[in-house]
């Protein structure tokens, strides 16, 4: 009888309750975007206006598409097997031509990116599709309906490309429109209709290192630009309160996702009899605002390192402020989709922001990123202590609150 690898079968072995770990090859993919997201920080530095700024956030939701469909995808193909491997591979270099491509992907490199973007994209699964056996009929319907979407999105990525101004940024949007919408949608196409939770099912306590991964990676980013935008400036009162603001809040950022969240997310989904749909709902969608909220707190470090004592202009208090808030509206969602219910802490730190932001012009950057450190710290020891007073919830008990929450 021929292997399950000469059949074409080149999906990881699931084994129900047991977590599939991470692969090296994996790990070595997301190193492309830990450059990946430095280049998405720094445009925005570079082009800290409305447009730059509409710009950027379709930049970093492209980034975080081809990045979570890749994790998807080789959370069902094997990535210690030669092919599965290759095909990583190559995804890495047209990563590393996407990335090249994101500071100037407005002006001369748009084709460049697009054509990365379109390839990896609908290369990935064309490679996904080929692999699966005839006999996985719903995994084969469920590639096919995917490629058709990828394929018509793919058609404005190039279109934009080839585009330029307003026309180029309108392109795009309508392609991240028709990717964003297609899983909300359960990428329904004539004929096949719309796939179904069972063709969804993922292994996910993989998923969960996943994307606890892509945190580790914007955190890390955020750490890099602050130190070396600390280590090239005089080491005065102002610049060393800055940097270690900026390090607390890093650290706080940290502590509000990992110490309770990232391991009850794990739990449930690994529980779960759904998990196509907790992975879709939290991890898919829920993690980007905590994504860009640690990208936006970055730029807003290299902000007040360079002007601690400069007025607060809205430049400042949108990155200072809207870093730390968005990355709390992320966590209160994702963590209502694993617990079911609001974490009074978050929103209480939302509001509170919200208001320091009202206020920020009267203070200078310093002072302002000093304030919104202090909140994020307050958050976490918060809901540390209301988690360890609170009553627990067993893994079952949490599974019931999936349906609510999803």
């Amino acid at each position: 009888m021929a292997s399950d690898t000469e059949r074409g079968a080149l999906f990881r072995p699931i084994v129900p309750k047991q977590h599939s770990r991470v692969t090296y090859a994996e790990l070595l993919f997301d190193l492309v975007f830990v450059f990946a997201v430095t280049q998405v920080s720094h445009t925005l530095l570079a082009h800290f206006t409305m447009l730059g700024a509409i710009q950027t956030v379709l930049l970093l939701l492209s980034v975080w598409w081809v990045w979570v469909y890749t994790s998807w995808v080789t959370n069902w193909l094997n990535p210690e097997l030669t092919p599965v491997r290759i095909l990583l591979f190559l995804l890495m270099l047209g990563g590393l031509v996407l990335s090249t491509s994101i500071p100037k992907a407005f002006d001369s490199r748009g084709l460049w990116f697009a054509i990365a973007y379109a390839a990896m994209q609908v290369g990935r699964t064309v490679f996904w599709l080929l692999s699966t056996p005839r006999e996985r009929t719903a995994a084969r319907m469920n590639a096919t309906r995917i490629l058709v979407w990828l394929s018509v999105s793919g058609i404005f990525w190039i279109a934009g490309g080839v585009a330029d101004g307003e026309k180029r940024l309108v392109l795009w949007a309508v392609a991240l429109a028709i990717e964003y919408v297609s899983p909300a949608v359960r990428f329904w196409i004539p004929k096949y209709g719309a796939s179904t939770v069972a063709d969804w099912y993922v292994e996910g306590g993989h998923l969960a290192e996943r994307c606890a991964g892509f945190i580790i990676i914007a955190l890390g980013e955020s750490i890099v630009v602050t130190g070396a935008t600390f280590a090239d400036l005089k080491w005065t009162f102002e610049t060393v309160s800055a940097f270690l603001s900026a390090f607390v809040a890093a650290l706080a950022m940290w502590w509000i996702y990992f110490h309770k969240g990232a391991e009850a997310g794990s739990e449930l989904i690994s529980n779960s009899s759904e998990p196509g749909r907790l992975a879709r709902l939290a991890y898919t969608y829920l993690h980007l605002p905590i994504v860009a909220g640690i990208i936006l707190s970055a730029v807003a470090d290299d902000v007040v390192l360079q002007h601690p004592a400069a007025h607060s202009d809205a430049r400042v208090i949108v990155s200072a402020v809207g870093g730390p808030m968005l990355f709390l509206v992320g966590a209160i969602l994702f963590k209502l989709a694993i617990r079911g219910w609001l974490q009074l802490s978050h929103g209480v730190g939302i509001i509170a922001l919200g208001v320091l932001g009202w206020y920020g012009e009267g203070l200078s950057p310093l002072m302002l990123s000093i304030a919104t450190t202090a909140l994020m710290v307050i958050v976490a020891i918060w809901e540390s202590l209301s988690l360890r007073s609170g009553p627990k919830r067993s893994a079952a008990d949490q599974a019931q609150s999936e349906a609510t929450s999803a």
